[in-house]
């Protein structure tokens, strides 16, 4: 049994960790408030564009690729295919991290076993230490994942789609995919797999073909190539951004219900703890009134 003084020392460990926990909770829970504010109202404009690209996707089908943006309908091979991952630089975020590097993980395995050549983009150091341990082949480029602002969120996304577009039109992928957590709540981040190059197709069944808001027809003025030119590489940044965005929100959320969870826990513990520590501290006061008594009689 531990003696009085160690279980003092670990009371008062636990109670410093708590205070430590329940700081970072509050840091997290501020940070998140104005996080999720960036994160929903730059949510519409990115999922609008994505429809509307998708559609553009759509129009262009049975068209010969080779008159087609290679963001828009690919390169027209199906071998290299780059992923995207965007995790945390920080820690303390419970199984934020961990569920898109399992995702990921999934993908690559899945690619390989397909005969496809898979290469890494990662944002953010958590999941470029991991990757770099078990495919440190595979790694294009290792970013650190500074979106803790809207500024730096959108100047991170213009390099995440410069690089992706250099490397579309250089022929070096074929495809491109963005691995990210989807912010639901503070407790809940789905991580998930959205496909950017080539642009997914928007697909129609035949009740809802003439419809306009699934079956748009788009008129280009003056150009249409002009445009594509100047949407294609603009849905990309668009999209990266909302995607930083939400992981970003993701990790406020899960690092503050994680925090949340250890404060509650460093409170039980400092209760059994002191539980074991009156207990102990009784059996030894009674200890010391029995040595006291069985004195008195022996005189």
């Amino acid at each position: 049994m531990a003696s009085m003084k160690e279980l003092r020392g670990r009371i008062a460990g636990v109670k410093s960790t708590r205070k430590i926990t329940s700081a970072m909770k509050m840091v997290a829970a501020s940070k998140l408030r104005r996080v999720q504010n960036q994160t929903e109202a730059a949510r519409p404009y990115a999922d609008t564009m994505r429809r509307m690209m998708g559609e553009l996707a759509a129009a262009s089908q049975g068209m010969d690729p080779s008159t087609l943006p290679p963001l828009l309908a690919g390169t027209g091979k199906d071998n290299v295919h780059l992923l995207v991952v965007v995790t945390s630089d920080r820690g303390l975020a419970g199984g934020f991290n961990a569920n898109i590097i399992r995702l990921a993980r999934q993908e690559i395995a899945a690619l390989q076993a397909e005969g496809r050549t898979v290469r890494l983009l990662t944002v953010g150091r958590k999941g470029t230490d991991v990757f770099q341990r078990y495919y440190p082949d595979l790694i294009v480029e290792s970013l650190h994942n500074d979106a803790s602002t809207q500024k730096t969120a959108y100047a991170l996304a213009q390099k995440l789609a410069n690089k992706v577009t250099e490397m579309v039109e250089a022929g070096e992928i074929d495809a491109c995919a963005l691995m990210r957590n989807r912010f639901v709540n503070a407790m809940t981040q789905d991580a998930e797999k959205l496909g950017l190059v080539p642009l997914p197709v928007v697909e129609n069944d035949g009740a809802a073909a003439n419809k306009r808001e699934d079956g748009a027809i788009y008129e280009f003025e003056p150009d249409g190539h002009g445009l594509l030119a100047q949407l294609l590489p603009r849905n990309l940044e668009v999209q990266f951004y909302s995607g930083l965005l939400e992981s970003a929100a993701g990790e406020q959320g899960a690092r503050m219900t994680a925090m949340d969870n250890a404060s509650r826990n460093a409170s039980k513990a400092i209760e059994r703890l002191s539980l074991t520590y009156n207990r102990t501290r009784q059996a030894n006061i009674t200890n010391e009134l029995i040595e006291i008594i069985s004195g008195a009689e022996a005189v």
